[in-house]
């Protein structure tokens, strides 16, 4: 079973998926492992798309089944991924920016308010993620990512709301029995 989780920054397509993996017995991959150059402070530098692709397209051929998490609109991928399942996860605005400001915190510390660069960064960051749902930010939005779920070919599992972890990942294996009766 292939199977990708997209969503907002902030929606939980990691924590979901680093939960699912285990449940599935399956590695889990992560798109930001391959966007980005590993560098202190993370999240600073891009890896070249040529790399990036190969690298993520060679993880993924060298397992049977796997969970991946993570957008991959506009990677210029050089020929599509071949998906089971693609789980789309949606929360409402104000919880999912919570959400974010809480990851961030937990995850760099007071710095992010204490230092200019980082801070920032950080308002960069939240202001981006901001605009998901409004369409106004660069990038991925709430629009594109629906544009692209009606395009795909395969199931879509679309899970709205604010929802346990325990309770998506219930519904995701839910989904994949069901898929694997037909």
């Amino acid at each position: 079973m292939k199977v990708h989780i997209v969503g907002a920054s902030g929606a939980g397509s990691t924590t979901l998926g680093t939960a699912l993996a285990p449940e599935l017995n399956v590695p889990y991959f992560d798109t930001d492992t391959y966007f980005w150059e590993s560098t202190d402070p993370p999240f600073r530098v891009r890896r070249p798309v040529t790399e990036r692709n190969a690298q993520l397209l060679q993880d993924l051929a060298a397992a049977e089944s796997w969970v991946l998490g993570g957008s991959l609109l506009r990677w210029e991928l050089p020929s599509p991924l071949a998906f089971d399942l693609v789980v789309f996860l949606w929360v409402p605005p104000a919880l999912r920016m919570q959400r974010l400001a809480a990851r961030e915190l937990a995850r760099y510390g007071p710095v992010i308010f204490q230092d200019e660069e980082r801070n920032t960064h950080y308002r960069e960051l939240m202001e981006w993620a901001a605009g998901y749902d409004e369409g106004t930010g660069l990038g991925r939005s709430l629009r594109t990512h629906e544009q692209w779920l009606r395009s795909l070919t395969c199931p879509v599992l679309e899970i709205r709301g604010d929802t346990t972890v325990a309770d998506r990942v219930r519904a995701v294996t839910q989904e994949i029995r069901r898929l694997s009766l037909r």
